[in-house]
């Protein structure tokens, strides 16, 4: 049994010990679940502990608050749960420690009874290209790819943009296929659907993306290991590709040193690097610190972005970044100004297709 088991045992043989009636209404699986549940509150509050960002426990609050609200589990429930579990760690902890996990813990119980039951819906009519966004969404969760894909290019002959198609169908689309999720009104394979399918729609808009002139710039993308989101990183490839840069597309689980022979190789100026959920923090902060560590003529420039990053602003510096970009279209005019201005490549041939790994190339999947 690891420490983070432990620690979730303890913490439901209370809640249980103190409230009989919970084990009358779960039972014994309900009891592991239970366990399983408090595993992840340990999880996401070691990274924010480690980060000394009491924010983004909030916000792992927030994200539960709604989670729980599809299931039927009360507020109070996850609010005193909440609160044995601050008492368990912080008895079990040197006192830095503790007053760090009750610091955490205190600004997610106070943000709770404030905090919303459901979260907005990502596709909307009066965004650009909502109804688009909707009805790609729709043959999304219907299960039929080939509407999908005709949707996009149906789309790309009466104007859209690829960029268009990315930030106004794409990302939403996938946004609000995940708040479902969230809220238990479609399964994990709804999504999991989802996102294959669209990577594999992306794929069809390769000749477009990587027409653009090449300009003597290299960039390598990565998720850290454990990701489950790779297309957010991937699309920031595409856009950075779309400006003349040569994207190197690694995905998640790449070790670090093959990550550091790959932009030794490529003689990459940027390392994009993401996280989608907090509790992978730590694993970017590694990953950094281990291309930091290699000695380099030219070092790359390291640009980091993901949720947990637009939650709080300055955790980015927490992991030794360089910059920190809050989107795609951002992330090319922050690395333009940490590498500076290169000129185009006109020797450059143009690529007929992108530096992706094989199996995302022959499954449309990362």
């Amino acid at each position: 049994m690891d420490r983070r088991e432990e620690l979730a045992r303890a913490v439901v043989a209370i809640q249980f010990e103190r409230w009989p009636a919970l084990y009358a209404r779960y039972g014994e699986d309900g009891r592991e679940r239970c366990v399983e549940d408090v595993g992840f509150h340990l999880l996401y509050l070691a990274e924010a502990v480690a980060s000394d960002s009491p924010a983004l426990f909030r916000e792992y609050v927030a994200w539960v608050k709604i989670l729980f609200a599809g299931i039927g589990i009360p507020d109070e429930e996850l609010g005193e749960s909440l609160e044995i579990l601050r008492d368990v760690v912080a008895a079990r902890v040197d006192p830095a420690a503790a007053a760090r996990v009750c610091a955490c813990v205190g600004e997610g119980l106070s943000a709770l009874p404030g905090l919303p039951r459901e979260a907005p819906p990502f596709v909307r009519s009066d965004a650009p290209l909502g109804a688009l966004a909707r009805s790609y969404m729709d043959a999304l969760l219907a299960g039929d790819r080939r509407r999908a894909a005709a949707l996009v290019t149906e789309a790309t002959t009466t104007g859209a943009t690829v960029p268009d198609l990315y930030l106004h169908v794409f990302q939403p689309s996938l946004r609000e296929i995940g708040r479902l999720w969230q809220t238990r009104a479609i399964t994990v394979a709804h999504e999991h659907f989802a996102t294959a399918a669209t990577q594999a729609i992306m794929g069809q808009l390769y000749p477009a993306i990587f027409a653009a002139e090449r300009r003597g710039l290299s960039m390598v993308a990565t998720c850290v290991g454990g990701e489950q989101h790779e297309i957010g990183i991937r699309m920031v490839a595409d856009f950075f590709e779309m400006a003349g840069w040569d994207s190197h597309y690694l995905g998640a689980n790449t070790p670090a040193n093959s990550i550091v022979h790959t932009l030794r190789e490529r003689n990459a100026r940027i390392l994009a690097v993401s996280a989608t959920i907090t509790a992978h923090v730590g694993r970017v902060a590694a990953l950094i610190a281990a291309v930091r560590a290699e000695s380099w003529e030219q070092p790359p420039r390291i640009l980091v972005g993901g949720y947990p990053f637009n939650l709080v602003p300055d955790l980015w510096r927490t992991v030794d970044a360089d910059a920190f970009a809050p989107g795609a279209q951002e992330a090319i005019a922050i690395a333009e100004r940490l590498v500076g201005p290169a000129a185009p490549d006109r020797a450059a041939p143009d690529r007929a297709a992108p530096d992706r790994a094989a199996p995302d190339r022959a499954a449309g999947v990362a």
